[in-house]
């Protein structure tokens, strides 16, 4: 093993036990009506027990790694972050909507990138008690079991993560050989849905934003997957603009199928 390999190794085993940390302190406030404030320019709800979340990362991880850069959903930005080859790039509460409804499906997302890719990322659903984590150049793995993309074909029943409106669109072809998931409301455990092979595509509108994804990003990759723009293009991280066009997660097989359906929508 390299030595950059063993250093993201190492990162790994850090954001996963801060991940863990964080968790747990959500886990505290969950189904206990933590207080809510509303950001203005979204109207998305941010709770106490967000922002605490926020505050066991921030001080585990930037005291581990003082020379990472910082981005976080739940703390300002700082433009100085681009001054940075690599940085934590994180979501305290992934699905804080669901959080606040005492839904299971949210979680805590942590990723470290290094000049615009991920090379590490976790993502721990403390209510699901879920642990998935990548490195780059390693497998991906579920609770410490390695995880793959589904192995479905274009003639299985497909399972696909979309709005009701985009699936009533969808050419009758493809509506009778595929399902709809009912909605996901965290992002990134919508996209490790796709890497442990529940999911065969989600597809993502606009202004998703770099802490919803890094990790799992990196998650879907490691496990045979792709998350990519409509041009068939990875997402690059630590922009200076932070949010992102429409995107698609499919297994790799499977890319250019779904391309060319949404680019058909798109322009029909």
């Amino acid at each position: 093993m390299s030595d950059t390999d063993n250093r993201w190794q190492s990162d790994l085993a850090l954001i996963a036990d801060a991940a863990k940390q964080a968790g747990a302190v959500a886990l505290g406030f969950f189904n206990k009506s933590p207080e809510v404030w509303w950001k203005n320019e979204e109207r998305s709800p941010v709770s106490a027990a967000d922002f605490a979340a926020n505050e066991t990362l921030e001080t585990i991880l930037r005291r581990a790694r003082p020379d990472y850069g910082w981005l976080s959903e739940e703390t300002d930005d700082d433009a100085g972050r681009l001054q940075y080859d690599t940085l934590f790039i994180v979501d305290p509460i992934d699905g804080t909507r669901a959080f606040l409804a005492g839904k299971d499906l949210w979680c805590v997302s942590v990723g470290i990138v290094h000049r615009g890719r991920p090379v590490a990322g976790v993502l721990y659903a403390p209510a699901l008690d879920e642990l998935y984590e990548a490195v780059e150049a390693g497998p991906a793995l579920k609770n410490g079991k390695p995880i793959a993309v589904s192995m479905r074909g274009k003639g299985d029943i497909s399972q696909l993560a979309v709005s009701e409106e985009l699936f009533k669109i969808l050419p009758a072809a493809v509506r009778e050989r595929s399902e709809r998931v009912k909605h996901i409301p965290s992002l990134a455990y919508r996209i490790a849905m796709v890497a442990d092979g529940r999911l065969d595509a989600t597809f993502v509108g606009r202004n998703a934003h770099d802490w919803d994804i890094a990790a799992a990003d990196l998650i879907l990759d490691r496990a045979g997957g792709r998350l990519v723009d409509l041009l068939g293009r990875s997402a690059t991280y630590n922009r200076e603009k932070i949010s992102h066009d429409a995107l698609c997660a499919t297994p790799t097989t499977r890319l250019q199928e779904y391309l060319d359906l949404l680019t058909q929508l798109r322009d029909g």
